[in-house]
């Protein structure tokens, strides 16, 4: 198991913020977390203008601690991580050895490249690019072997273009992780009762019933080839 060091600050009770003006304060916070014998330096850089993507939520740490887990093996794998907000699921996966593309929107890069710059070391493979669901999907290769993601089904107006994201982005033979808080005011389990199994077999991985995350696996139900586009 796992273990952060120190905890990070526990997620209040409500939900994500639809209004980024709530957060009125700009403040920076680095915290610790250990996980598959690396320790982790995340700086959350809260404020308006990162709003939610400022922090380090509980489905990021419960998909760390899966991968330490169940071993899950990133050695030569082509990752890429969405909406990854901090990194920190992203910058695991390159420590663990996978060629690693970590994506969000434009806002939250400068974030992500300072803890990949902290935590990296000089030759790690892992790469930091904007990507807008539904928008410039296409942009990026189609043969990813893992795709992963953490806490980004809240926005149900989202939902389509997050899945025609995941079908071009998963290779054939590939892999989604999908690490969840349901939120069932937000659609949540909508996304993965209706709207992934249209095109994905899905499996419910494992659930941490404390922090009332689902950690799902999905894999194409039909192989199609596979191409290749530069991106970045």
């Amino acid at each position: 198991m796992a273990s952060s060091c120190p905890d990070p600050e526990p997620e209040p009770e409500s939900v994500f913020p639809r209004e980024v003006r709530l957060f009125t304060d700009s403040y920076s916070e680095s915290t610790r977390f250990c996980f598959c014998g690396h320790e982790l330096s995340i700086t959350q850089n809260f404020g308006s203008r990162l709003g939610v993507a400022a922090r380090v939520w509980d489905a990021a740490l419960s998909l760390c601690n899966y991968f330490e887990t169940q071993n899950v093996d990133f050695r030569g794998k082509k990752v890429i991580e969405l909406g990854a907000g901090t990194g920190i699921v992203g910058i695991l996966a390159a420590l663990q050895g996978g060629d690693v593309t970590i994506t969000d929107l434009p806002l939250a890069l400068e974030q992500i490249q300072d803890n990949v710059h902290a935590n990296i070391p000089s030759g790690g493979q892992v790469k930091v690019c904007a990507l807008s669901w539904g928008i410039d999907q296409h942009s990026f290769p189609r043969n990813y072997d893992l795709v992963l993601g953490a806490d980004i089904v809240y926005l149900e107006p989202t939902f389509p273009r997050l899945l025609g994201t995941l079908q071009h982005l998963c290779g054939p033979h590939g892999t989604i992780y999908l690490a969840s808080k349901m939120r069932k005011e937000h659609g949540t389990d909508r996304f993965f009762q209706h709207f992934l199994p249209q095109h994905f077999q899905l499996e419910l991985a494992q659930r941490d019933e404390d922090v009332d995350v689902d950690i799902y696996r999905a894999r194409h139900r039909e192989m199609r080839p596979s191409g290749h586009h530069p991106i970045c």
